[in-house]
């Protein structure tokens, strides 16, 4: 909701914030009364034909956070909103920037509206999400990502680009080029900017803030608005309308938090038979070799698995994303990249193989379910010497999980999860990937043991392969073979 106070915190000089706000984050308050909420798009002043796709699409109604900042956003005010992930983030910018932006033309290199977002991934789903209405409002988006063809890119600003949706470091590779200026752009939107100043885009944002129109619009939407914020929006939101309407993912009331704890021996077992399961299902490892490993394992085992990670170029990303969108893929074992900017329709589970570090990243990760008022779960594995991290992530988090001892083949792990033995026909041909134990060597970093906590001798590729022959050991066994 919006509030009043003094407008001495509304600007500071760079680099300095509010006496008192170390450690937390205390957002700016309106000074500006906000417009009411919105109850229809009807309600909205944008043009009939927009109202009318967004009507033959089925979208009637207004998200919560659309339909308090839409009235606003349209009318040129700056805003700062806070929404969980998958609850209406991209239109609640995204209408508004096109709104606005149309029946202008921008000159070559010159766009004349900005979305900044801190992954590829994320970057791409706001462009297909706007695509139908920029069309519609003839305005030409460009989507400039590292990982894609920056030559591409350029050219699509030569010729005109009026919206520029963009990581931060592929746009300032482009600008440092002279293929892009910021001096028109009148409209800046920053989606996901906590996982931003996370990611340690910062300097780089602000750089790029500093070159847009200093009178513009700005439009800053986050999941979680913590201090890591506290700099963007005291240095370039004016006189914010401040909205927080969703709760954050541990407090969604249609998600289920499960942590089960499992033992070494038979993690790797418990795992395999939850990717098993029927639906789709989005499982993370704490690193890419973990994650190729145990997608090609999974493969070996019957799985429908693909791996997602940032050793991956662009275009296999894409593909697999699309992929697990059409069931193709039912499994998709990733890394922390698929944790944000990541929409799946229907998606009921999410699976912390490896535990997340820090509950920010839990809630980012099981973000990927529950989206948009729909039903899921989030499900962690977690051996005993991890325990009392995962107390304290939980704790910090505010959730209060359902907490199970399982072992892989237990009716209670199949019922918490929908686990099943595997089918054990290789998937396109895969063959084993169980290795010959090596002597020496680190400890497997993936299942069963977190970087730097790994004891005793046992090299990588043995425990994996020791792992890997249990699993289907098990497997065989639940078969009847």
């Amino acid at each position: 909701m919006s509030r009043s106070a003094s407008t001495n915190d509304r600007f500071r000089p760079r680099g300095q914030s509010r006496p008192g706000a170390q450690g937390e984050f205390a957002p700016p308050v309106t000074v500006t009364p906000a417009l009411p909420a919105a109850a229809t798009f009807d309600e909205l002043d944008m043009p009939v034909e927009l109202l009318k796709m967004l009507t033959s699409r089925g979208l009637n109604e207004p998200f919560p956070i659309q339909a308090a900042t839409l009235p606003n956003s349209l009318a040129g005010r700056d805003v700062l909103g806070r929404g969980r992930t998958g609850s209406g983030k991209t239109l609640a910018f995204g209408l508004p920037l096109l709104v606005r932006t149309a029946g202008q033309r921008a000159e070559s290199r010159k766009p004349l509206a900005l979305i900044l977002v801190p992954t590829r991934e994320l970057a791409q789903q706001v462009t297909d999400a706007l695509a139908p209405y920029a069309a519609l409002l003839k305005l030409r988006l460009a989507t400039v990502v590292g990982g894609m063809s920056i030559g591409r890119q350029a050219g699509a600003l030569r010729a005109g680009a009026d919206v520029v949706v963009a990581t931060p470091g592929r746009l300032a590779d482009l600008i440092e080029r002279k293929d892009c200026r910021l001096d028109r752009v009148n409209i800046t939107v920053l989606d996901e900017a906590d996982q931003m100043a996370d990611m340690g885009f910062m300097p780089q944002v602000t750089e790029l803030l500093d070159q847009v129109r200093p009178d513009g619009q700005r439009m800053l939407f986050s999941a979680t608005l913590d201090h890591n914020i506290d700099l963007l929006v005291r240095r370039y939101l004016h006189d914010p309308v401040v909205h927080s309407v969703d709760p954050s993912a541990g407090a969604v009331t249609t998600m289920e938090h499960h942590v089960l704890h499992v033992h070494g021996a038979d993690k790797y077992a418990t795992a395999t038979e939850i990717a098993a399961r029927d639906g789709r299902v989005i499982m993370f490892l704490d690193t890419k070799h973990a994650v190729d490993q145990f997608t090609k394992h999974l493969l070996s085992s019957g799985v429908k698995a693909a791996a997602l990670h940032g050793g991956k170029s662009q275009p296999q990303r894409t593909r697999t994303l699309a992929q697990f969108k059409t069931g193709d893929v039912t499994t998709l074992v990733a890394t922390n990249v698929a944790a944000r900017g990541i929409h799946i329709d229907d998606l009921e589970l999410v699976v912390n193989v490896d535990p997340p570090s820090d509950h920010k990243d839990y809630l980012h990760r099981g973000g990927r379910t529950a989206r948009a008022g729909e039903s899921g779960s989030v499900v962690t594995l977690v051996l005993p010497n991890q325990r009392r991290d995962m107390a304290r992530l939980m704790s910090d988090a505010g959730i209060r999980p359902q907490i199970t001892q399982v072992r892989s083949g237990e009716a209670e792990l199949s019922r918490i999860t929908g686990a099943q033995a595997p089918s054990g026909v290789p998937v396109g041909g895969s063959g084993p990937v169980a290795e010959r134990p090596k002597r020496g060597g680190a400890p497997f970093r993936g299942l069963g043991t977190r970087p730097g906590r790994a004891g005793g001798g046992e090299s990588r590729r043995s425990a994996e392969a020791r792992q890997i022959a249990e699993a289907r050991k098990a497997a065989r066994v639940r078969r009847g073979s």
